[in-house]
């Protein structure tokens, strides 16, 4: 019998910035959770403090994170047990950094969605006083939330901010009301998708991989130049070989090689290095995994060559 997942709810955010408010109407919501055993982990107390007696049917238990060094597999997994939850509820202190939770999350934690709740008065201060911890905020959230911008900031500088870090993310303005926007503005591509060859620089190449990723479709029967390196995987048939960049979700411990396979006629085609590197031109196809039901891109290279490195070898997404 496979074993139990545990659901995890993550907000994000800085002090002050409406998180507690945003998780207790979350809480609050007969439809979130319902019947459920929450473990809500708090690990940033603000001003506002949670009132769990309005929370519906689910039966709420909170316990406060004071320090970082209580994230641990361990710790996080006796939390869980000892109150038999059935999901985690997580208020992230928003000066931590996120691989100190993530690469600590017991193995039957399953991250179901993030949430970034932001204060549109402060939101710029923040971007520009603690960039880093904004970039790998905004890049790990499915969804921003945006409140108190009416009169305190501009949605286009919004839009920028977020979009410029993380082009899949959701975006919300809330009212004072508590009325909700959502941000409609289309945003294209810095590369030309229309080009007989589309040229992927080294700047784009983490939006070009995600984007190729998640929208195969859209490649499919295409041409692109690109610069990669070559890697042999042991378990491709002979001819085919590897092709990507390292690359950094969260943190610098999940580096790792992401790859799309390709062939280049039919040549048994081997890396001379550990870093090879190649300017390839070549056709996308579009392959089907019936197992996983998904689309999975493969490139026919039919130019291919030897490159110097990029300036920057890891692709960091954060």
């Amino acid at each position: 019998m496979a074993e139990k997942t545990i659901p995890v709810y993550m907000f994000l955010g800085f002090l002050e910035a409406g998180k507690t408010t945003f998780v207790q109407r979350t809480l609050d919501d007969e439809r979130f959770a319902a019947g459920d055993n929450i473990l809500l982990l708090v690990c940033e107390e603000g001003v506002e403090e949670y009132d769990l007696s309005k929370s519906g049917n689910a039966k709420i238990t909170m316990k406060v994170i004071d320090d970082v060094s209580e994230l641990t597999k361990k710790n996080l997994d006796k939390l869980v047990k000892e109150c038999g939850a059935d999901c985690v509820v997580i208020e992230y202190n928003g000066m931590w950094s996120l691989g100190d939770l993530v690469m600590n999350m017991p193995e039957d934690w399953n991250i179901f969605q993030v949430v970034m709740v932001a204060d549109a008065a402060t939101f710029m201060q923040y971007s520009t006083s603690f960039r880093p911890l904004v970039i790998e905020k905004i890049n790990f959230t499915d969804l921003v939330v945006f409140n108190r911008y009416e009169g305190n900031a501009q949605i286009e500088d919004l839009h920028k901010a977020v979009r410029t870090v993380n082009r899949r993310v959701t975006i919300y303005y809330e009212s004072d009301n508590g009325e909700m926007k959502i941000d409609d503005i289309v945003d294209p591509m810095p590369f030309d998708m229309n080009a007989p060859v589309i040229t992927i620089s080294d700047e784009h190449y983490g939006l070009w991989f995600s984007d190729i990723m998640e929208n195969t479709k859209n490649y499919d029967g295409r041409k692109v130049n690109v610069k990669m390196m070559i890697r042999k995987q042991p378990r491709f048939p002979k001819g085919t070989f590897a092709v990507g960049r390292y690359i950094m979700n969260c943190c610098a411990e999940d580096i790792q090689f992401a790859w799309i396979a390709a062939s280049y006629g039919n040549r048994d085609f081997r890396p001379r290095s550990e870093e090879h590197w190649v300017n390839i031109t070549a056709g996308i196809k579009v392959q089907h995994d019936k197992a996983y039901n998904i689309d999975y891109p493969v490139m026919d290279i039919y130019e291919l060559k030897d490159a110097e490195p990029p300036a920057e070898k890891v692709v960091s997404m954060i």
